[in-house]
């Protein structure tokens, strides 16, 4: 379910016993989603592309091939009993994955040599110019349109009434349950449909007070005019090669975020959800009485 602005359904009598539409997505959250959305697509696939350019992560200030004492994550091709295959190599433990990630088919179906896939990234091939050029547009885009959500979610109570959990709701009873629940594939009906439970709640305000700033502080301490600037701003992160680092866990962590939002989209009734996010209506189908 996305992150939106809900207001709360009709109770009572005035509800009926039929199903019925309530207004749950304001118009600014509406089309600051879909900005959202597409702005973190392209600036995963252009960070993908990029990445590709030197697929190794270090700790520290310095990285180059030089400095295997700081790299902690490589993604790489080499050739065994005459066979070259890929691998990603985290620390001592390397793992193969010809195919995916290091050696995989280009766009003519000839296997290269390459970080992520070219249908992984933006431009599909090497081009790190254009790559560079699309991801700041839109990484610029992502801060704008972020301010602008955020603005609006401080101004109407949004994120403290709808987003952030209460101390009630941190009980380990109740993320039990919703956990027992999910787990079983068992999602609120009725009104209880129409308000975000304890597992939403915690994954929204992960992903917009923690997620959506580290990566954002750490993608500008990486630009070098900010980083003239501010150049305290890579001192908290430890250098410029632990900001690439904690840039790239936070762009998986994002990714993951995605992959389990439209899982539950898709679990939940993707009709509903998405027409929700593209009219405001949300559908309430009233649990039936005993």
């Amino acid at each position: 379910m996305a992150v939106s602005d809900m207001i709360a359904p009709a109770s009572g009598p005035a509800a009926g016993a039929t199903p019925y539409l309530f207004h749950r997505h304001a118009l600014v959250v509406r089309i600051t989603h879909w900005i959202n959305a597409l702005a973190i697509v392209f600036l995963i696939l252009t960070g993908l592309s990029i990445f590709n350019a030197h697929p190794s992560l270090y700790w520290g200030k310095q990285g180059s091939d030089i400095d295997a004492g700081t790299r902690w994550l490589q993604i790489g091709s080499a050739t065994a009993v005459g066979a070259p295959y890929g691998y990603l190599r985290i620390g001592a433990l390397e793992i193969e994955t010809t195919g995916l990630l290091g050696r995989s088919a280009a766009a003519n179906g000839q296997q290269q040599a390459i970080g992520y896939p070219s249908w992984a990234t933006f431009p599909s091939y090497r081009d790190l110019g254009t790559a560079r050029n699309f991801h700041f547009f839109f990484a610029w885009l992502l801060i704008a349109n972020g301010l602008v959500y955020l603005a609006y979610a401080l101004a109407n109570g949004h994120l403290r009434t709808n987003i952030m959990p209460r101390l009630r709701e941190l009980r380990w009873s109740n993320i039990a349950h919703d956990v027992a629940q999910h787990a079983r594939l068992k999602f609120p009906r009725g009104e209880d449909a129409g308000r975000y439970h304890i597992l939403q709640k915690l994954a929204y305000a992960g992903f917009i007070l923690g997620l959506m700033p580290l990566v954002i502080l750490t993608g500008l301490g990486m630009s070098p005019g900010i980083n003239a600037a501010w150049p305290w701003l890579l001192d908290i992160f430890g250098g410029r090669q632990s900001a690439r680092s904690l840039h790239w866990i936070a762009m998986n962590l994002i990714t993951l975020f995605i992959i389990v939002h439209l899982l539950m989209v898709v679990l939940a009734g993707p009709f509903n959800e998405i027409r929700s996010m593209i009219t405001g209506k949300f559908r309430i189908d009233p649990e039936p009485r005993p």
